[in-house]
Order: structure tokens, then C-alpha cells, then sequence
């Protein structure tokens, strides 16, 4: 017996073998508090700018760092080192190419940590460089952190004016993730900081020849360098008292955006500029809150003798609402009490930014990591719906309260356009992704397929009508994007293998027929890009190209192939047949999947992921869906 059914040939009893190894592995791996939480990688990006932050907080004297700092500078360094690439730079996915402002912020990293120019290392990774266009190319995140220390010219770089703050609501049109590092990082940049650097430090060496420092120009983005230039005199000749009203907002919101939360929006970049703006600001370093932003910080770091690195953030609500569900579908509901309770105590009961846009509504809705309540995210709140309704908690009263809340709160983040984003409801001010410092690709937080899909699943599950506004509006809006070939586009997993399956579902749960075109479309561009070994893969730069980039086949996006197969009314083509006989096979030992590529996607084009949990909970996901799809079709009863 697997996932409520009974299973009478080989196929299917193979298929429900790998179901129950990958539950009891899933299982395993429970926290005794009922979640569960995997490491979240990323880059070298995060361990050069760890660097970069110890010379901020340990200027030199003499020796550059203390005995302590030098040991984590060096396991650092190692840890960079491991990573480059045989041309001698840096990526910013596994198996990618290098990348110009990673290899940038590696160089950097690595010479100040000791390592010499002159290694043939250092020459590679420099002679990379070069051929990118040299330190004038990189991006303005890198320029803007260089030039805090004098590597880079500070008139070159975008002005950050704290006085953001004061102009409105302006920050919150921007995403959630770009305010929470802009509004410390325009602290910082308000100083106007020279920190020191080694004696005789500089990285003259990685400017191209010819190249100008000058802020690059660029369609549209004429009248913000105008700005730029203008607030350049601002910063010069402008009103001191407008200034220190600004910079002490900022402070206010930025010391009120890291209460009850696990740092500044709980992510890498924003807590790192809370460092470094409580430092300028004044904060001594046995402040409280300067101690607990230093403690929040270094709780990303992993250090265990073996490895050194950094994550992004912690993902424990992600991770285990996407494993209950996948345990739910799988007939493993009843086990789930202590994962049911723990995710309930998660939901946001706080007003967080998002009610700016959405004043009257309710607050619901759960975030990402252990604590974040500024940040309740749209796609976490559907997932954890979803898996709620497999998960049964101690007291049903209290998930039935729970339930009706964050339901209300999803319909209200609906955008104007039918759709949901992330954090946040019409977040779509297209003109600020011209502004000189949007080159990190996230200036905006607008709706997005995939977490449409998901929202559409979760609302259909726990009662919302197909007749509902909000989910008619919501099937139009995936209608209308869909891709020219078929597919649809997928911000937050790589890329259209994980946007179409989740469109497709989302449909699917809103009660479109298989038959309509839209439905045989997504279905039938699935199969078009399978693997000849029965699995699916797809290259981060597919984000780059604009269009599906083929990769050897990985066990999430197999998983996410299968699953939008089925929705599209696929349940017995060779090609179904196919990827699950190859999750099947693969399957190893401890009842999980290898996978050695990112599959999360952070920013496209700048910044990926790999969450180290999608290898195992998908599949199962996939296989036990697979396993209730083949057997209703055919008539088998549990």
C-alpha cells in the first residue's frame, strides 16, 4: 500500500518502493521540533564579501586581521580558492561559466587575504578579468563596496541618497529585497567612508586600459545618470539638517526591521550592510544591537572542519512545507501532527511592509526562515497551504483559524494584473529598473507565473470556487503569459521547466479542461525537451538567452517535468513513462537523489541557488502524484 493505492505491475511496484525509501529518508531528517531545515548554497560571492566585511570591521593595524579573524579569512580564501575555474575565474552557478563580478570579488577577497599577484592563480583569474572588460565592467554592487575602501572612485559609482526615505512611499515600490539593502547601505554611503587598507593595497591591476570609470549609459537610462549627477552636488552642497533627518529615519526603520525578525530581512546582503551601518552610525561594539546583527550575521556561516561557507539565508518553513506536502501526497498525512503544529506557530501576525499597498487587510501569511515577520512571502504562504491540508495539528480549531486568515490574505495580495509576486502587491514601477544601481536585476518584485500557479493550487485546495474573481482573474493572467513555444516563464526555479509546471497545476486546480490548447501546449513543449535518458534539465542560462537552454537531466527539474505533465492531463505517454522509470533508477542508497546544479533561482542572470532539499522532495512529490494519477485513471481502488 502507497499513497492510498494498490499497486499490481512491476512499474508501478518499483515506483512505490523508491515512494516509501524517499519518505522514511525524509522522515530521517525531521527536526524533533518537526521541521526541517537543509543548508541553502550559493556562490563565492558570499565568502569574498565576508572578506570584505572583516577589513571593514578590522581595519588594519600592523597585521591586517587578529589571530581569530585571520583563521576565518583563511578557511575563507580556501574556500574561494576551491571554487575557480580552470580559465581562472569564478561563477555564479555550479558548472557555469565565469562570470566577470564574482571573479572580481574573488581576486579582491583573495589578494587581501595574502594570497600574491603574482600566483598563477591570481594571473589567471586577472588575465580573466581583462578579457571581461576589466573593474569598469563589473557590477555597481561591486564598485559601490570597493569604493568604501578607495579601490574603486567613489564619483563613479551610483549615489545611494538616504533621503530615499523621506520622498513618500518611493522605497516601497521598490522590491522588499532591494529596500532592505539599499536603506543601510545609503547609511553607509551617506559617510562617505575611506576605510583603510593594507599598506600598498590597491587593484590598479584589473583596470582595463582605455575603459572609463564613468557610470555606463544605456537606453532609458539617460535622465537617471542626470540624477546621479545631481545628487553627486546634493551630497556635496545640499541641505545638512535634510541629511540627518534621513539618515536618522533610516536607522529608525532599519533598527525596527530587524525586531522579531532573525536580522534585516533575514537575508545575507541586507544584514551585512546593517554591520556596516550601525558602525557608522556610532553603535560601539558591545551594543546590544550591534552584538545581536554580528550574531545574526555569523549564524549563516557553516564551519565544520570541512567546509567553510556561507548561506544566503535559512529556509526552514520553505524546506518543510514543501516536504510535508510531499509527504502528504504520498498517504503520509497522519505523521505530520508535530510539522503541522510547528508551521501554524510561524504564521506572520504582524503588519510588514506588504501593508502599504494592502492597509485594511488582515495580517497573515508565513516567511521563509525561522524568523522574518517583516516578510511574509506570498509563495511560502501557498506552500505552506498546501501542505496544511495534509497536515493535521493538535488543535484542528486553531488550523481552521489559521487557514481562513492566510486565505484572505493571499486573495488581497492579488496584483492589478490577476497575478501574485513575492513580497509584495503591484510592485511594478518599470522606470526604476533604469536607475544605476538596478543592475542586480531585482529592482522590482512583479507577478510572476510560477507563484501564480502556486497560489491558484493552494486557494483551490482549502475552498475557494472556481467561479471565484480572484481565481478567474488569476487563470487569465497565466493564459496570457504564456510562452510563444508553450512554456512559461519561472522567476523562482530554473526556469521554464519550473514556470510551466507550475502553471500547468495551477490551472489544472482552477478547473481548466486538459483539452483547451493552452493545456496540450504546456504539455506537449514538456515533452519537446526531455532528455534521452527519460529526465529534464535546464542551464541558469536559459535566463540569459531568453529561451530554454538544455542541461543534463537533475532529479527536481525531472520531478517538476513529471508533475506538470500530469496536470496537463498526461498520465500514460512514454514520455511520463520515461521520467519516472529515471527518477526510479537513480534514486541512491539513503533513498534521496544526487544533483549537482542549482535549481533555485534568486535573481536571474546574478544570483542562483541550490537548495539541497529540492533532490529529495520533489521526486517524491512527483512519483507519489504519479502514483495517484495512474491509478485512478485505471480504476484501481485503495
Amino acid at each position: 500500500m502507497t499513497a492510498g493505492v494498490q499497486i499490481q505491475d512491476a512499474t508501478g511496484a518499483a515506483t512505490a518502493k523508491a515512494v516509501a525509501r524517499a519518505r522514511e529518508s525524509l522522515l530521517a531528517r525531521r527536526h524533533r521540533d518537526g521541521y526541517w531545515s537543509a543548508e541553502l548554497t550559493a556562490d563565492s560571492t558570499l565568502e569574498s564579501d565576508y572578506v570584505l566585511l572583516q577589513l571593514w570591521l578590522y581595519p588594519p593595524e600592523g597585521e591586517v586581521w587578529n589571530p581569530a579573524t585571520r583563521a576565518q579569512v583563511d578557511r575563507a580564501v580556501q574556500s574561494i580558492l576551491s571554487r575557480q575555474l580552470p580559465d581562472g575565474g569564478f561563477n555564479i552557478y555550479p558548472r557555469g561559466p565565469s562570470e566577470l563580478s564574482a571573479s572580481v570579488k574573488a581576486y579582491f577577497a583573495l589578494k587581501l587575504g595574502g594570497i600574491p599577484a603574482t600566483d598563477p592563480r591570481m594571473v589567471r583569474a586577472r588575465e580573466l578579468i581583462l578579457r571581461k572588460g576589466g573593474l569598469q565592467s563589473a557590477n555597481s554592487y561591486v564598485k559601490i563596496n570597493l569604493s568604501l575602501f578607495g579601490l574603486y572612485p567613489r564619483e563613479h559609482t551610483p549615489s545611494i541618497p538616504p533621503e530615499l526615505i523621506l520622498a513618500g512611499n518611493l522605497i516601497y515600490h521598490m522590491s522588499a529585497w532591494t529596500r532592505a539593502i539599499v536603506l543601510p547601505l545609503a547609511v553607509v554611503h551617506a559617510s562617505d567612508p575611506r576605510r583603510p587598507v593594507p599598506a600598498g593595497f590597491d587593484l590598479r591591476e584589473l583596470a582595463a586600459p582605455g575603459v572609463s570609470f564613468a557610470l555606463a549609459a544605456g537606453p532609458g537610462r539617460g535622465p537617471f545618470l542626470l540624477a546621479d549627477r545631481a545628487l553627486k552636488l546634493w551630497e556635496k552642497y545640499g541641505s545638512r539638517r535634510m541629511r540627518r533627518l534621513a539618515v536618522e529615519r533610516c536607522k529608525e526603520w532599519i533598527v525596527a526591521h530587524t525586531r522579531h525578525s532573525e536580522g534585516l530581512a533575514a537575508v545575507y546582503p541586507a544584514m551585512q550592510y546593517t554591520v556596516m551601518a550601525l558602525d557608522v552610525l556610532g553603535y560601539p561594539p558591545n551594543h546590544p544591537e550591534v552584538q545581536e546583527a554580528r550574531r545574526q550575521f555569523n549564524a549563516l556561516m557553516v564551519d565544520d572542519g570541512r567546509r567553510f561557507f556561507l548561506q544566503p539565508c535559512f529556509s526552514p518553513v520553505w524546506d518543510t512545507a514543501i516536504t510535508a506536502y510531499a509527504l502528504g501526497e504520498s498517504g503520509d498525512g497522519a505523521a505530520l501532527e508535530r510539522t503541522a503544529d510547528w508551521l501554524i506557530s510561524k504564521e506572520c501576525r504582524r503588519k510588514g511592509d506588504w501593508a502599504v499597498n494592502r492597509p485594511g487587510v488582515e495580517p497573515s501569511g508565513w516567511y521563509f526562515e525561522f524568523a522574518n515577520e517583516h516578510y511574509p512571502d506570498i509563495d511560502d504562504t501557498a506552500m505552506v497551504l498546501l501542505a496544511l491540508g495534509h497536515a493535521q495539528p493538535g488543535d484542528p480549531v486553531r488550523k481552521r483559524q489559521t487557514v481562513d486568515r492566510a486565505v484572505a490574505w493571499l486573495v488581497a495580495m492579488q496584483s492589478k494584473d490577476g497575478g501574485w509576486a513575492a513580497f509584495d502587491a503591484d510592485n511594478d514601477w518599470k522606470f526604476l529598473e533604469k536607475v544605476p544601481f538596478a543592475d542586480h536585476n531585482a529592482m522590482l518584485d512583479p507577478s510572476c507565473p510560477d507563484i501564480t500557479g502556486r497560489v491558484l493550487e493552494a486557494l483551490r485546495a482549502h475552498g475557494v470556487p472556481e467561479q471565484h474573481q480572484a481565481v478567474q482573474r488569476g487563470v487569465r493572467y497565466l493564459i496570457n503569459h504564456q510562452e510563444d513555444g508553450g512554456s512559461w516563464f519561472g522567476r523562482w526555479g530554473v526556469n521554464y521547466i519550473y514556470g510551466t509546471f507550475q502553471a500547468l497545476r495551477g490551472l489544472r486546480a482552477a478547473g481548466e479542461s486538459t483539452r483547451e490548447a493552452h493545456m496540450l501546449r504546456g504539455g506537449e513543449w514538456l515533452r519537446s525537451v526531455q532528455n534521452a535518458d527519460g529526465g529534464w534539465g535546464e542551464s541558469c542560462e536559459s535566463y540569459d538567452l531568453g529561451t530554454y537552454v538544455n542541461a543534463p537531466s537533475t532529479a527536481s527539474q525531472t520531478a517538476w517535468a513529471i508533475l506538470g505533465l500530469l496536470a496537463s492531463g498526461d498520465d500514460d505517454s512514454m514520455s511520463l513513462q520515461a521520467g519516472v522509470d529515471h527518477l526510479v533508477r537513480t534514486q541512491n542508497a539513503a533513498g534521496g537523489w544526487d544533483e549537482d546544479r542549482a535549481t533555485g533561482t534568486g535573481f536571474p542572470r546574478v544570483f542562483y541557488l541550490t537548495y539541497h532539499l529540492y533532490r529529495d522532495t520533489f521526486p517524491l512529490l512527483a512519483l507519489a502524484s504519479y502514483l495517484r494519477y495512474r491509478n485512478q485513471t485505471r480504476g484501481e481502488l485503495a
